[in-house]
């Protein structure tokens, strides 16, 4: 996994904090520089920030850990939801539902009602019923679908929860926080970077800024999954080679 350069990071506006009266004191040690009352980021933090969370994931994903891929917000579902789907972790893009982690077992009935309408709108077993009560079947599914189709194959509860915003994603924090769950945020101006085990300084609302630290940290899931195959592959190997 390649880190960024601090031109790649400058040209996808990575240092484009918010404005100073809406700083969070706690991000002094981030903040490069004030200009024409908007705060600079520090990339040099930035880039230390991605290289720790970096190797945490990574380390994670050797493990065979689940992170939780989560971010609402309207410009960043699209990149998460690939992200995640990239690396076979689960994600929430839609919003987040108190309780989601908290009362994960009630999640889970939801879940299910959700895949077994799938099952029989595929296996024809509402070919039978009205079209308005299949009408009905279907927007039920798309709005379970919606809000937990990228938690579809989550069985437990996962790891860490990988935040694009965690102001905006307060709920996830929480609850994560009280599971002891690891976490792992993109923290702008505005946030407490304390709040997360992993805080990476960066701006949280333009495109290309999460892009472009969605795809390094995806990159170090995929390094992190690709030697537990491997170490699979050579473990299998040697039991053959015993047998």
């Amino acid at each position: 996994m390649q880190t960024p350069s601090h031109k790649e990071l400058l040209d996808a506006g990575c240092h484009f904090g918010h404005m100073k009266r809406k700083w969070n004191p706690k991000m002094s040690p981030y903040i490069f520089m004030e200009r024409k009352g908007i705060h600079v980021i520090d990339l040099n933090r930035t880039i230390e920030g991605l290289e720790t969370a970096g190797k945490a994931l990574r380390q994670m994903a050797k493990s065979g850990k689940k992170i939780m891929f989560v971010g609402t917000k309207k410009q960043a579902r699209e990149i998460i939801a690939a992200a995640a789907e990239s690396v076979g972790m689960p994600y929430v893009t839609d919003r987040w539902l108190g309780g989601m982690m908290t009362n994960f077992s009630t999640i889970r009935q939801s879940i299910r009602k959700m895949q077994k309408i799938q099952s029989m709108l595929n296996d024809g077993s509402l070919d039978n019923i009205t079209k308005k009560e299949r009408l009905t079947m279907t927007r039920t599914h798309t709005k379970l679908d919606r809000v937990f189709g990228g938690m579809a194959q989550l069985n437990r509860l996962p790891n860490a929860l990988l935040i694009l915003d965690i102001n905006h994603e307060h709920l996830a924090v929480a609850e994560a926080t009280r599971l002891g769950v690891k976490t792992i945020g993109i923290v702008d101006t505005n946030s407490d970077p304390n709040k997360v085990d992993f805080a990476i300084p960066a701006n949280d609302d333009a495109s290309k800024s999460i892009k472009i630290i969605a795809d390094y940290l995806v990159s170090a899931i995929q390094e992190g999954l690709d030697e537990r195959n491997q170490g699979k592959d050579e473990k299998a190997k040697t039991e053959e080679t015993s047998a």
